[in-house]
This record gives structure tokens, C-alpha cells and sequence, in this order.
């Protein structure tokens, strides 16, 4: 019987394979990728590190040849391989079907080289019948999918490895820039940019409530008076907050409650009806942005989250490949929809022909079909409620909604609009109600498309208008004048930045979770409820790179950048001359040439310094990214800034105040009893303390310094207070044995200590106060994990995602975490309020925690036992380097006793 080895990447998707195929297979999986650019100088094989490009990982000179190593954890992993694959007679590739499934069979030929038949079996869902339909189906390596793999992975090494070397000198250490990855945080920064530049702009109008003869009421808004209509927002221009339209009336306050006043007895009619038929079409199946744009938007999931969901779902066997730019449809998931639309909605909610889609993303070919619910028969989410977990079905829920709607009929119904008139000293005033109603709602039965503005949504939320006809009397019941004020553009969330990028053709849909956490990671933004807030950091490495390396982070000509890439992919040209024409130039300046001797071009004071836009007592004020963190300076005059600092938060009021604090200086709080030292209050970068004394000019001996507890106030803080804050480390005694116990503030809260055994202080109990029986209780009881003792926040009885444990959501020494009693998960940072976290984000990091740390586990250990057999070569080596030097030093020694005998 001929044996068959199946190979995919990953192990919950070798185990759903395994469940279709019989005997015969064997399969196995190859966790991800096997090969890769050496990662750091460690991973470079010996015979190459003496070579100038071994750091780049690429030999530019020799047609950009790649230096590919296994993976240190992967070679396991490769043995294991090879050995399967002596006992086999055929050789399956069933790695996904993108470019980096292309990628991983192409590196796992090279490294396996099997001696027997080799095919590439595909399939973008994991179901009996797709699977079948594979192995019958199978094809050759896509040799043009793995050159573009290479060459994009080739191009941003040259990217990350050239450019990343010029901010570690000019800005920090620890930065990196990448080809999608810096247009992202310019996007970011141009849009903080344009909100620190707006200018608030106040504008009035009058909304009204009429009775109509019937006695029915309905809402309306002043839209014109004399012929001219008011002016709103988009009047207003956001640099200057001044009317530059024209053909606007700009209503003031006084104006505005004088004509509301006057209206009140005023004669109103209806001056024109109308009434207009609308249909609203379903937006089409998801593809990787739109369902990551989705999953924000409804799910409150960020990109990682929600890619996470689906590649688990997809491994299931429960949904169509995840990583996808199209939205096609294959012939027999519309006939599973259009069976199931009928069967759940009625054959009403059924069009004729079956709907198609058009792809909007040029290139849209890697998965050829949009992520939809996976086999014939779509399981509905409440049947695999119980079979993943809490993320899983929620997305699921979404994908499989979606599908549904996106084959069903068009919402139909009418809009409405109704002119009220009235007169006023001769002009006419004019107000506007608009109404909505739905005659059938169609798709919107399954599903309605989220948006990136609440307003808009809520605008188009379904009104119903009183049936009234021209020339209708009708009495206004209220006349209020309402104020207005104009809002900078909205910050970019993860959804709309995802969106932004796709729609400016940069990067692919695949990449931008990824793009998303090394921005994040690398503190070139933070989050601020779900917006994306660009730190001043993110400003100075735009500011160097728009100056000095304009077009690497101009739009066009990174997403032209892909379109070569894409080009390359379906084979319409070669790799090499575009890599070439990158780094060497060609009619443009290249990479190499545009950064030699930049280093010594860049000022780097000048691009750290980020002037705002308004001057503090005729000086110019810059906010300067500095070694410690971002600081203002003024003249002489330099101020830190607290961490997560908003930049579009630094109006001239709070500028002037920061300044001002830091010209006062300290604010003495008097003088110590003991030392006769003055005591300090001052802010710092991390907030207030006090301040023993002052730093004697040239020594390195800091003055005593202790942070203020959460519960204090700077602005009521009294001497008496500081001195207990000074009188820490506090001695509270010594126990039976006479071993000294103390009380002491460290960097990471309050905690009790006792010889070199410690224990945090736990909610309630505070260090000023805290007493020595207090203490001992503490310490005798058994020590947490790691060094503090943690209080817990809230419990998840019995989870059945983690089969049945107890997970706990603690605060610990270094922040809130949860813990399911072996593996603790530390929080993220977008998590602002601990108790609010769900039991599904809490298991799910545990997931991820498990998964990270049996990696590291694996890498620990391999690198011990590496230390191990080297040390043991190295000392057989010296020995036996040892013998031979004494033999021949013995063999010298016995010629000259000859020489002198004879």
C-alpha cells in the first residue's frame, strides 16, 4: 500500500487533517516556518560570519542571494521530518495556500530534498469534501508565489536592517522602521499633527418641535434664513476655526436666541414635502481587512484578536481560509447560503440570481474565494457554542452573519424630507425634518454593516415623519437655540488605520495585525481607549525620515512598491531587477547611495526637537525627545513630560502651566527635624514625590527620593506627611528570633521585609501604619509566585475552555495578571480598567501565555545543552592540543641530547 506524508504548518491543523484522511497518511506538521534570514549575529553559521553582508543576511553583491538558517527550534523538528520521510513513497505539501504557505513548502523541499514524488496539495477550507477534493487535485510548486516571497522578504530586510541603525544614532536605541510599518506611524503622526493644529469653531442654529393639526409631533432643524443656508462644521476651516465658505450665514448666539424668541408667535406651514424611494444593497463577504475592521468596530477585538479567532476557527475546519483579498464566492458556498437564507429567513429574503462581488484590491488572488463559514452545510454559531471558545464564537457569529446577509435581498423603503416655513421681518426661515422608514428589511434581518462614525450611524437610524401635505399649518410646541462646536478629525483606531492602509494599496491584509503590535511594542503609539495615539517618539522618526528619507515613507511610492511585488508574483516580471533598482538605484536614488554618509548629515537635536505651534511669552517652545523621554523646553527653561502624553493635549493653557511649574522649582515643605535637610515636593516623569535634601554638585549620591502613595493628594499633601513618606524604610521590631522587620516603599508599591524574605503589602493594609503583628501574619504566610504577593480581583470558576480550573485575575507586583495556578499572563496595556475584563480575553491569554512559554522552554533548553557540548569540545580540544605540544617539546629535547652526545 503506497504511504503517503502529509506536511502542514500547523498541529491543530494536522489534527483536523488527520480526522478525513485514513490509513496510508501520516501527517505531520511543521510548526510555521522552518527557515529564515539569520535573526542575530548567534544564528550566523561560522564559515559566513567573517563576511561584511553575514549581519545583513544578504549578499547584495551576488545577485541578493539570502542566507536561510533553520530555526534553532525548528531542527527538531526537521529530524523528525526527514525520518517519516524515508518510510514514505509520496510527499504531500499542504501548507496554505498564500504566498507564505508557497513559502514554507518551497523551504521545506530545500531542506527535506526528498528522493520521492513531491506534490502541492491546496485547499481554503479544511473539510472532508475539500480535502478529497485535493489529494485528487493536486499541482507544482509555485515557483512565482515563492519569488515574490523572497524578494519581499529580501526588501524588507534591506528596509529594516539599512534604516533601523540611522534611529538607534539619531533618536533612540531599540527602534525599527520597515516598509509598512513607517508609513503607518506617519499616518498616525499626520493625523495627531492636524489635531494639534485645529482650532474650535462655535456656531448656532435653532431646532424646533411642531405640532401638526392631527396633534402629531415631529422634529426639525433651521436650515437656511433669507435664502442663504446656515452654515455648518464643514464651513469652518479646522487650521484656523474661521468660515471660509462664502455662501454661509454664521449664526452668533445673540442673533440666534433673538430670532428663536421672535419665532415663537410667528405663522409656520409646510413649504414642500417629499418623499423618495431608497434600496441599501449588502456589503459583500469578508475579506482579512474587512473582517479585522468588523471585528474592532462590533467585537471591540483588536487586529491580533481578531486574526487569533479566525486562524483557530479555520484549523477547526469551522470557516474558509482567514488571510484572503477576495470576496468571490465559490458556486458551491452560494448554494449553501442561498439554501440556508431560504430555509432560516423565508424564500422573500431570497434574490433571483445569486449576488457577485467584485474585488476592489488589485491582486486579489491568494486565497480566490472570501472567508465564509466552511463546508456545505454551515453549522450555526449556537452548534459550536460549546466546541470553541468565548472569541471564537463570537467571530464565528459575525462571519457566518455576514455570509448570510450578503445573499439576501436589498433593504427597501422611503426617505422623507418635510420644509416647515415661517416669516421673520421679512426673511424667510426655513426648517428641515428628514425621515426613514423600512418597508423590507431584507439583508438587515442578518446583519448591519459597523462604522467608524457613531454619528453617522445614528443619523441613519429610522425616523417616522407625520403624514403632512404643502401648505399644512403646524405649530411649533418648542424653539430652542442650540450651540455647536466644531471637532478635529478623529484619531485613528486599529480598525481605521487597518482600513486606511488598504485602501491606500500598502501592505497586505495578512501583515497588519502583525504591523499594528511592532508599533505598539516599539512605543511609537499608544492606545487611549481603542485610538491609536502617536508618542513623540513616532514624531521624531517621521520628522528625520520625511526629511532626510522622504519617498521610503511616501504613500505612492510604498504602494507601488507592492504592485511590483504583486507583479512579481503572477510572474509578470523578475525579482532581481527590482531589488536591484531598490538598493542601487535606477533613474532614482537607491537605498545604498541615499544612505551612505547620512549618519553624519542628520542633526540629531534638530530632528528630536518638535516645535508647537504656538510661542509661550515670546519664546519658542519644541518638545524634545530626550534619553530619559520627552521633555519641553523653553529658552533655558526644560520641563518633563508625563508619560502617554496626548501631544494634541499640550494647548498653550497646559504648556504655560507645565513651564511655570518648573520655573517655581520644588515647592519647599520645610525643613527636617533630624538632618536639618529641606524637604521637596516635585513632579517627575512618573508623577509627584518628595525630596530629601539637595544633589551636591559632581557627586553620583542621589538625594532620598519616595513616590507618593496612590491615596495622596500633591495639592493637599502636608509636611507631616512627608515625613512619613521619609521615614521609610520604617522599623516595625523584630520577631521571636530578633531578625529586624521593616516596611518599605520600592519601585513596585509597598512590601515588608525581613532579612532577604519579602512580602507585598495587600489591599487595605498601608505602609505608613502597618504594624509589626500585621507584618508577621504576611510573612507567614507561603510566598507567592515571584517576589510580591498578589491580591486577587475577581475569579473565573471553573473555566471549560482551560477544563475546569479556577482562573484568577490578580494584581501583583508588576500589575494586574491572570493566573490559572501554573501560568500567569500579564494584562495589555489597552485593558485600562482590570475588573472589566471578560473571561474570554482572560483565557485566551492564558492560551497565548502557554503557547509563548513552552517556545521558550524549548529554546532554553537547546541552548543549555549547545553550552554544554561546547564546553565539553573545547576542553578535549585544549587537552589534546596540550599533548601534542609536550611530545613535541619531548621530540626537541631528544635531538639536542643526540647532538650533544655525538
Amino acid at each position: 500500500m503506497t504511504t503517503r506524508l502529509v506536511i502542514v504548518e500547523s498541529p491543530t491543523k494536522a489534527r483536523t487533517l488527520k480526522r478525513f484522511l485514513g490509513r496510508g497518511f501520516l501527517v505531520e506538521s511543521s510548526v510555521g516556518h522552518v527557515r529564515d534570514l539569520p535573526a542575530s549575529a548567534a544564528e550566523i553559521p561560522e564559515k559566513y560570519k567573517k563576511e561584511k553582508w553575514s549581519r545583513l543576511g544578504v549578499n547584495v553583491k551576488a545577485d541578493f542571494a539570502p542566507l536561510y538558517i533553520v530555526q534553532p527550534d525548528k531542527k527538531k523538528v526537521i529530524r523528525s521530518l526527514k525520518a517519516k520521510l524515508k518510510g514514505v513513497d509520496e510527499l504531500l505539501l499542504a501548507t496554505d495556500e498564500d504566498r507564505e504557505g508557497e513559502a514554507i513548502s518551497w523551504h521545506l523541499i530545500e531542506v527535506l530534498n526528498p528522493k520521492v514524488p513531491m506534490k502541492r496539495m491546496v485547499f481554503h477550507e479544511i473539510t472532508r469534501e475539500a480535502v478529497i477534493g485535493a489529494l485528487e487535485h493536486t499541482r507544482p510548486l509555485d515557483t512565482n508565489m515563492v519569488e515574490a516571497y523572497r524578494a519581499r522578504r529580501i526588501l524588507d530586510r534591506l528596509y529594516g536592517y539599512e534604516v533601523s541603525p540611522v534611529l538607534w544614532r539619531k533618536v533612540a536605541p531599540r527602534l525599527s522602521a520597515g516598509r509598512v510599518q513607517s508609513v503607518a506611524i506617519r499616518i498616525l503622526v499626520e493625523r495627531e499633527k492636524a489635531r494639534m493644529r485645529f482650532k474650535p469653531a462655535r456656531f448656532w442654529d435653532l431646532t424646533a418641535t411642531f405640532r401638526t393639526v392631527g396633534g402629531e409631533d415631529f422634529p426639525a432643524r433651521m436650515v437656511s434664513l433669507g435664502g442663504q443656508r446656515l452654515a455648518g462644521s464643514k464651513d469652518f476651516d479646522p487650521d484656523t476655526g474661521t468660515l471660509h465658505r462664502r455662501n454661509g450665514i454664521h449664526l452668533e448666539e445673540d442673533d440666534a436666541r433673538e430670532l428663536a424668541t421672535r419665532l415663537e408667535s410667528a405663522a409656520f406651514e409646510v413649504l414642500s414635502t417629499q418623499k423618495k424611494p431608497f434600496t441599501q444593497t449588502p456589503a459583500a463577504p469578508f475579506t482579512t481587512s474587512t473582517m479585522q475592521q468588523e471585528g474592532g468596530r462590533k467585537l471591540g477585538f483588536d487586529a491580533r484578536r481578531t486574526m487569533r479567532a479566525a486562524q483557530r476557527l479555520y484549523e477547526l475546519g469551522y470557516i474558509t481560509y482567514m488571510r484572503t483579498d477576495s470576496v468571490a464566492l465559490s458556486p458551491q458556498a452560494l448554494r449553501s447560503t442561498r439554501r440556508a437564507v431560504e430555509d432560516l429567513y423565508g424564500r422573500e429574503y431570497l434574490p433571483d440570481a445569486p449576488r457577485t462581488y467584485r474585488n476592489k484590491v488589485k491582486n486579489a488572488q491568494e486565497a480566490h474565494e472570501a472567508i465564509r463559514p466552511a463546508g456545505e452545510a454551515f453549522p450555526k454559531p449556537a452548534e459550536i457554542r460549546s466546541k470553541v471558545s468565548a472569541d471564537e464564537v463570537k467571530l464565528y457569529e459575525l462571519i457566518w452573519k455576514r455570509t448570510m446577509a450578503s445573499q439576501m435581498k436589498a433593504a427597501r423603503g422611503w426617505r422623507m424630507t418635510v420644509q416647515v416655513q415661517a416669516e421673520d421681518a421679512g426673511r424667510e426661515v426655513v426648517f428641515q425634518a428628514r425621515g426613514k422608514t423600512i418597508d423590507f428589511p431584507g439583508f438587515l434581518r442578518a446583519y448591519v454593516e459597523g462604522s467608524d462614525d457613531p454619528r453617522a450611524t445614528l443619523a441613519d437610524q429610522e425616523v417616522l415623519l407625520p403624514p403632512v401635505k404643502e401648505g399644512d399649518g403646524v405649530t411649533p410646541e418648542r424653539l430652542e437655540a442650540e450651540e455647536h462646536v466644531t471637532q478635529p478629525p478623529p484619531r485613528l483606531t486599529e480598525a481605521s488605520l487597518v482600513k486606511t492602509l488598504e485602501e491606500s494599496g500598502i501592505g497586505r491584509p495578512s501583515t497588519f495585525s502583525t504591523i499594528i503590535q511592532t508599533i505598539l511594542k516599539r512605543d511609537y503609539t499608544f492606545k487611549k481607549g481603542p485610538s491609536l495615539v502617536p508618542t513623540f517618539t513616532a514624531f521624531a522618526v517621521v520628522k528625520l525620515m520625511t526629511e532626510h528619507l522622504e519617498h521610503l515613507v511616501d504613500m505612492d511610492f510604498t504602494a507601488h512598491m507592492e504592485d511590483r511585488l504583486d507583479s512579481i508574483s503572477r510572474g509578470e516580471q523578475d525579482a532581481l531587477p527590482y531589488l536591484k533598482e531598490f538598493y542601487f538605484g535606477n533613474g532614482t536614488t537607491g537605498l545604498q547611495p541615499l544612505l551612505e554618509n547620512l549618519t553624519e548629515k542628520i542633526d540629531a537635536q534638530s530632528v528630536c526637537s518638535i516645535p508647537l505651534p504656538f510661542p509661550v511669552d515670546d519664546q519658542e517652545v519644541v518638545v524634545r525627545v530626550g534619553r530619559y523621554g520627552p521633555f519641553l523646553k523653553a529658552g533655558d527653561v526644560r520641563a518633563p513630560l508625563p508619560d502617554n502624553t496626548c501631544p494634541d493635549e499640550l494647548t498653550l493653557d497646559r504648556v504655560r502651566e507645565i513651564l511655570e511649574d518648573q520655573k517655581a522649582g520644588p515647592q519647599s515643605m520645610g525643613v527636617h527635624p533630624q538632618s536639618g535637610l529641606p524637604v521637596y515636593l516635585k513632579k517627575g516623569r512618573y508623577g509627584p514625590y518628595v525630596q530629601l535634601g539637595d544633589a551636591e554638585p559632581g557627586s553620583k549620591e542621589k538625594p532620598k527620593m519616595v513616590s507618593l502613595l496612590p491615596s495622596m493628594n500633591p495639592e493637599t499633601l502636608t509636611f507631616m506627611e512627608a515625613m512619613d513618606l521619609l521615614s521609610l524604610p520604617r522599623t516595625l521590631g523584630a520577631d521571636d528570633s530578633g531578625v529586624e522587620v521593616l516596611a518599605h516603599l520600592g519601585r513596585y508599591g509597598p512590601y515588608i521585609k525581613r532579612g532577604t524574605d519579602t512580602r507585598s503589602l495587600e489591599d487595605g493594609d498601608n505602609v505608613l501604619t502597618v504594624d509589626l503583628d500585621r507584618a508577621l501574619v504576611l510573612l507567614a504566610q507561603e510566598k507567592r509566585r515571584g517576589r510580591s504577593a498578589a491580591s486577587t480581583l475577581k475569579v473565573f470558576e471553573k473555566v471549560e475552555a482551560l477544563d475546569g480550573v479556577d482562573l484568577q485575575l490578580k494584581k501583583g507586583r508588576y500589575g494586574p495578571y491572570v493566573t490559572d495556578g501554573e501560568v500567569n499572563a500579564t494584562l495589555p496595556r489597552d485593558i485600562e480598567d482590570p475588573l472589566s475584563l471578560a473571561e474570554d480575553r482572560a483565557v485566551q491569554l492564558i492560551l497565548d501565555k502557554r503557547a509563548r512559554g513552552t517556545t521558550r522552554k524549548k529554546k532554553k533548553k537547546a541552548a543549555k545543552k549547545k553550552a554544554g557540548t561546547q564546553k565539553t569540545t573545547k576542553k578535549k580540544t585544549t587537552k589534546k592540543k596540550t599533548g601534542k605540544k609536550a611530545a613535541k617539546k619531548k621530540a626537541v629535547k631528544k635531538i639536542r641530547v643526540k647532538r650533544m652526545s655525538g
